[in-house]
């Protein structure tokens, strides 16, 4: 697992990014365009075990992706929270499985952020619910790209 600015070094310039919102039962994906400028919600995946999603994971990376941005729920206040351990937790085992860079990101708000904006695209409130981790996840993806593509001044 690599903080960013490493990982921002390990990418191809045209690549893809592979955005995880990870959760206990529920995890969304997103998926960035090969010049890394806009995330899009791709699916979400139901966890059964760690396998599977591994598997489901690898599929997806082995048609679209180039490096993983993990969602870091970490406290409002910087702290680490419990679903925190577990984000680092998949992404440790994540890293020892799959050889592409990964990174994690702060997720703050992101589940909020996704509901929201569907509030303001007029989307219905079942819809919402049933793509909230894959909007999260492109939520989370969305911040990273918008990190790797800051102008350095």
């Amino acid at each position: 697992m690599l903080d960013i600015e490493e990982f921002e070094k390990k990418i191809d310039k045209k690549s893809r990014l592979l955005g995880i919102d990870p959760g206990k039962k529920r995890v969304g994906i997103a998926i960035s365009d090969e010049n890394k400028i806009i995330a899009t919600p791709y699916t979400t995946i139901i966890k059964n075990n760690f396998s599977d999603l591994l598997t489901q994971i690898n599929k997806i990376i082995s048609d679209n992706a180039i490096g993983i941005v993990i969602g870091n729920p970490i406290n409002m206040d910087g702290s680490p929270s419990q679903s925190s351990q577990s984000a680092k937790d998949l992404a440790i085992n994540l890293s020892k499985n799959i050889s592409i860079p990964i990174t994690m990101w702060d997720e703050r708000l992101s589940s909020r952020g996704a509901f929201n904006l569907s509030n303001e695209l007029d989307v219905n409130t079942s819809k919402k619910i049933s793509k909230l981790d894959e909007n999260s996840a492109a939520f989370i993806l969305q911040g990273a790209l918008d990190f790797l593509n800051r102008e350095i001044t």
